[in-house]
């Protein structure tokens, strides 16, 4: 053994482990034959707040094992204060948070074990090797040594770092490292590994690697997967999107889902004559709109009405192209429809003061 490891890593509650892959989410505290599994996660009218401020605004999100989530949204938007309570860093100021089961507050130990957490700041120690900082986290969760060897013998082989095991921290590039804190965040078995902003500071080569590691480990291994970004293109890889704006859930569902709820699917048509090009769609029971691109047709499925718009036209130079909304377009429309609901409450609070300020 190398004098690079420990001598010894404790014992615990994860002595009775094996070193396969995975056995499967773990079992919450009502878990059993006769028991519906527990989400994986559970956020019941969160609010955190930092003093006046209300951070998290009543926010509830649940998952089922297996799921990967995304929570979007800008600086600000309250993401990293959920994940502060969700990961047992920090207490709410009302709501309940439970992890398979394990409400953590009252369980927070429990809790803590079924997570694997990757900060947005870098938390490995740059002076040691990659091998014994995962050894540390071994020891920081009671595994058995045996056990630890294994597993981490396991974590190195999948993210590829076998011919680094003994190769500083400091000596590694930011998309090394981030994949060295997203092996050392699973080697426990947890259920769910939480994510915070982890891409934040990679090259966009980088970036694309941490997604390929966490989407191929997540089929390999079962783990559930939150995450945080404000990249739309980091969103897409989730099953589900939470959509927050200033400490609320604007909007939440999947790609599909959020993408359909915008009923902008569009056949754009563009020609020497959008003019003429407007009167022909309108003659053939269409309501064209201008927009940028040239003359729009807004439908459900733009693909099996296209050669009907077509059909109706005869302008010349024309060319037809399909639209689609983006997630940039979901994203635009969730956090108009905030602007708006905030239109009334800062009516009224403004209103408020002017009666305060009023005299008999």
């Amino acid at each position: 053994m190398s004098s690079d490891l420990p001598t010894d890593v404790s014992t615990g509650l994860s002595s009775d482990l094996s070193t396969g892959l995975s056995s499967g989410p773990p079992s919450g505290p009502s878990s059993g034959p006769f028991f519906e599994a527990p989400a994986a996660f559970e956020l019941r009218g969160l609010v955190v707040r930092y003093g006046k401020v209300r951070a998290v605004d009543d926010v509830s999100v649940s998952s089922p094992p297996g799921r990967i989530t995304a929570l979007l949204g800008p600086n600000g938007a309250g993401k990293s204060s959920l994940l502060g309570v969700l990961s047992t860093a920090s207490r709410p100021h009302s709501g309940t948070v439970r992890v398979f089961g394990y409400d953590v507050l009252k369980a927070p130990m429990a809790a803590r074990r079924r997570l694997g957490l990757v900060f947005q700041e870098r938390t490995l120690d740059k002076e040691l090797s990659v091998e014994r900082n995962l050894w540390f986290h071994a020891r920081l969760f009671g595994m058995k040594r045996a056990d630890a060897r294994a597993r981490i013998d396991l974590m190195l082989d999948l993210f590829e770092l076998t011919d680094r095991r003994r190769q500083p921290i400091e000596e590694l590039s930011g998309g090394l490292a981030r994949r060295v804190e997203i092996a050392r965040a699973l080697l426990h078995r947890p259920g769910l590994i939480v994510l915070d902003e982890p891409t934040n500071g990679l090259d966009p080569s980088a970036r694309a690697t941490v997604w390929a590691d966490l989407l191929r480990l997540r089929e390999r291994l079962g783990v559930t997967v939150l995450y945080s970004t404000h990249y739309m293109d980091e969103a897409e890889y989730a099953d589900e999107i939470v959509i927050l704006r200033q400490g609320r859930v604007v909007r939440q569902g999947s790609l599909a889902r959020l993408k359909s709820s915008l009923d902008s699917s569009r056949i754009v048509v563009s020609c020497a004559d959008d003019e003429a090009a407007a009167r022909q769609l309108r003659a053939a029971g269409f309501a064209p709109l201008h927009e940028p691109g040239g003359v729009a047709v807004h439908c459900a499925d733009p693909e099996a009405r296209i050669a009907e718009v077509v059909r109706a036209l005869d302008v010349p130079g024309l060319t037809v192209a399909v639209h689609h909304p983006s997630m940039n377009d979901v994203y635009l429309a969730a956090a108009a429809v905030r602007e708006n609901d905030d239109q009334p409450e800062r009516g009224r609070q403004e209103s408020g003061r002017q009666e305060s300020g009023s005299t008999p």
